[in-house]
This record gives C-alpha cells, sequence and structure tokens, in this order.
C-alpha cells in the first residue's frame, strides 16, 4: 500500500496537508480558503471527492481558516477537539461534527489518524500520525518542543512534514518586538531549524524516505538556510521546503523506493486500482 501527500499550503498565512491512498483522503487543517484548496488540488490531479475528513490541529486562524465552507460545501466531518472547537469560534454543522481526544485513534476507511497532544499556546493542540497498513505519514506543525510523544511517532515514520519554523539569529537579530520573539522560541511556540534539526538527525528512521520541512517564518528563516542544514546529513532522505504560496509536488510514501508523483502518473495509477 502506499499514502499520497502533498502540502497544500505551509506558512502563517495559512496551512493544509493533504494525505491520501488511492480511494479516500484527509486534510489536516483547512488554514486557507476553500477555493485555493480546490484550485491546488486540481492542479496536482488530486481527486476532491476522494477527501472524506477534515482534522484540526488547533484554533488559530492560519488552521481553520477555510475549513466551514469546505465542510459545508463537500458534506466533510471535521475532527476537532471539544476545547479547540469551543475557542475557535467555528460554526460546523452538527451532522459534520466530530470530537476526538489524547491517543484517539479516527478510522477513516483504510486511514488511521492517531491524534496525540502537543505543546503549543493554543486551548487543546493536537499533532496527527497517519496510517494506512504499515505506511505512515507524521504532521508535525506548531510545537515548542519536541515532547516524548513526538519523538515515538517521529520514530515510525515513513515521511513527516516537520516544523522548522525559524533560524534562532535571524529571529534574535530580526524586527518582530520582544514579546513576540519570547513567545516564539519561549518552548511553547514554534520549533527552531535547530531543534527540528536534532530531532531529525537523533530519531529518524532508516526507513524514512520523505520530509517535508514546514511552516517556515517569512521573516525569521528562508528556505536557503533549512535546506543546506537539512541537506548536509539528510542521508537517503528526499528533503523538500513547504511553500507559503504554492502545493509541493505529490510524493508517493511507500516501504519501498522514493517516489514523486506527477499529476499524468498520478492518473495512471488511480486507473490501476
Amino acid at each position: 500500500m502506499a499514502l499520497f501527500i502533498s502540502s497544500i499550503n505551509s506558512g502563517s498565512n495559512g496551512n493544509c496537508y493533504y494525505i491520501g491512498n488511492t480511494k479516500e483522503a484527509v486534510l489536516i487543517d483547512a488554514g486557507v480558503s476553500c477555493r485555493t484548496i480546490e484550485r491546488r488540488m486540481k492542479e496536482l490531479d488530486l481527486n476532491i471527492g476522494k477527501l472524506k475528513a477534515v482534522f484540526i490541529s488547533h484554533e488559530h486562524t492560519d488552521h481553520i481558516r477555510g475549513v466551514e465552507t469546505l465542510s459545508r460545501k463537500y458534506r466533510l466531518p471535521v475532527y476537532i477537539s471539544e476545547l479547540t472547537y469551543r475557542a475557535s469560534g467555528l460554526n460546523i454543522d452538527g451532522n459534520h461534527l466530530r470530537h476526538f481526544s489524547d491517543k484517539d485513534i479516527i478510522s477513516v476507511g483504510d486511514i488511521n489518524v492517531h491524534a496525540f497532544s502537543k505543546v503549543h499556546d493554543a486551548r487543546d493542540p493536537f499533532s496527527f500520525a497517519i496510517k494506512d497498513y504499515e505506511v505512515q505519514v507524521g504532521v508535525f506543525t506548531d510545537i515548542g518542543t519536541c515532547s516524548d510523544d513526538l519523538i515515538h511517532w517521529f520514530k515510525g515514520c515513513h515521511a513527516a512534514f516537520l516544523e522548522a519554523n525559524y533560524d534562532e539569529e535571524m529571529l534574535q537579530n530580526g524586527p518582530y518586538p520582544y514579546y513576540l520573539k519570547k513567545r516564539i522560541s519561549n518552548g511553547e511556540g514554534h520549533l527552531s531549524n535547530t531543534l527540528a534539526h536534532r530531532l531529525f538527525c537523533e530519531h529518524r528512521p532508516d526507513y524514512m524516505s520523505h520530509l517535508i520541512l514546514s511552516h517556515l517564518s517569512e521573516q525569521n528563516n528562508s528556505p536557503e538556510i533549512v535546506e543546506e542544514l537539512f541537506n548536509s546529513n539528510c542521508g537517503n532522505v528526499s528533503v523538500t521546503v513547504a511553500s507559503r504560496h504554492e502545493a509541493s509536488p505529490v510524493f508517493e510514501i511507500t516501504t519501498g523506493k522514493k517516489k514523486i508523483v506527477t499529476p499524468a502518473s498520478y492518473k495512471q495509477l488511480k486507473m490501476n486500482f
């Protein structure tokens, strides 16, 4: 079996991550407009009709902006913790609203989504590990520190969306006011390049094939810095920096060789199932 993944958008202007097999798919967060999600999925030849659910990590606007419209238009269940929903201001149709708690496993067809609490300055924030049989993909963004749960799930990933939000020097010397610099780096905000790199180097499994570096700060980081840092000792892992302006390619994640799937090849693959 395989999972197909793409970053639809990643950054403080909106976060949305696609994970699916050949039959069904889920989104982790919907922080860009429904129209943007539709357009970028169409550009990637990802069938929006295969979406079966949206999972919300926390209530910040860049993770929930498009979820109401998306859920209403496509009648999609929205999985969100009860405390996050209360803090979000969202108005999801009761027929589509689903709550989950720490350590819950939610099945969406053959896809199992494992939810676990994370450290972030939100009401009840979560990360997710998504599994389809033996293939596992993690979505680990908006995390202030590398908790034991994060390390546990990262160790089992064939691919991961991992936050590398800021370069410490750029943050300290940049234009942000002191209180905001403190909020970002106090262990409850975002993960620095250094901490993300340490997690990657010390805990990645031998079979990891793809790392998508996500939620880069526009002011306090750059793709060039993180690419140089991670590519210096990435081994056989393909490292990609997710963009805040466009979707990433679709990557096919299996237990074997790594692949980038073009729209044409993805269409052909769908015909074979």
